[in-house]
């Protein structure tokens, strides 16, 4: 099928390019200039020139703290920017897949958030998405809403990267062990989708493949747990490893409230589509054999 991509050159679009290509389907995946979220006519073009029978928006505003002054282009692009890309897949048929976040949360539940508890952002990256969420349904009915959390890959700028960046740097890292979740890391967000998308192309407004799902990796954990594996992984390779101490949020301040259990319940998607949370800790192992190599076991067997 014809698909078009906002977004190229992010962890979920390099992922989505590498699960989809090999399906055989015609992509066009684009960037600012030739596609722009702030631009209605930008969109409308970017449509019109790849007439796709699916859009998929990786695209989005991720400045957590910088949003908190960055509001209005926030909102330009995860609310009216995903609104009017929605919009135009709506009036050439074509479905729509956007990806959301937990941060549409309060982060004070106390227990795995479902897709029908209510949320209560706590800042303007999660209101700006959560916006979006209600206007891509008002915009496009046959969208597919997937909220995700701590993303990873080995493209881009993640926590993994940043984990063995300092482990090069520094004898001893302090992560925050207070906040909750799982990493999810892109080539499941892209999978999923290449799952999806046959279905999607046929299915009618109002089928309950459309809608709101949750998407992370399993196991929950804590940045701090998260951390350990990574530098338990980069130790396995034969790197250099810091002293991995444990932190709260209040240690480790930023501009924007960061939930402190932003914990997915993942079982509609699976009810639904068929699509089981991933396990983060298999997907870690094949990215940091990516960028670092495989374990020294490996290497000498």
């Amino acid at each position: 099928m014809r698909i078009l991509i906002a977004g190229r050159i992010g962890q979920v679009a390099c992922a989505l390019l590498r699960a989809l290509e090999p399906e055989g389907h015609a992509i066009t995946a684009l960037e600012p200039p030739e596609l722009d979220l702030t631009s209605r006519e930008s969109l409308a073009a970017a449509v019109a020139a790849a007439r796709p029978e699916l859009v998929i928006n990786a695209a989005a505003y991720t400045a957590v703290d910088k949003a908190e002054d960055d509001t209005a282009l926030a909102f330009a692009v995860n609310r009216d920017g995903a609104a009017w890309l929605a919009a135009e897949a709506a009036a050439i048929g074509a479905p729509f897949v956007h990806y959301s976040t937990d941060y549409v949360f309060s982060g004070l539940g106390g227990a795995p958030y479902r897709e029908t508890d209510a949320p209560g952002p706590q800042g303007v990256y999660g209101l700006s998405k959560l916006q979006g969420e209600r206007a891509v349904m008002a915009a496009n009915p046959r969208s597919v809403i997937l909220r995700t959390a701590w993303v990873c890959s080995a493209d881009g700028n993640n926590f993994v990267k940043t984990m063995l960046r300092l482990a090069v740097t520094r004898d001893e890292v302090g992560v925050v062990a207070d906040q909750h979740g799982a990493p999810t890391f892109a080539a499941d967000l892209a999978e999923a989708v290449r799952v999806m998308a046959p279905h999607l192309v046929k299915a009618e407004a109002g089928d309950p493949r459309f809608g709101l799902f949750h998407l992370t990796g399993a196991p929950h954990t804590t940045w701090h747990g998260f951390a350990e594996a990574i530098f338990a992984g980069a130790a396995a390779r034969g790197h250099k490893v810091p002293t991995l101490k444990a932190i709260g949020t209040a240690d480790y301040p930023t501009r924007a409230m960061r939930p402190a259990d932003g914990r997915l319940d993942c079982g509609h998607l699976q009810a639904v589509h068929g699509i089981p949370a991933g396990d983060w800790r298999a997907r870690l192992d094949e990215t940091l054999t990516t960028l670092i190599g495989p374990p020294l076991q490996e290497t000498i067997r």
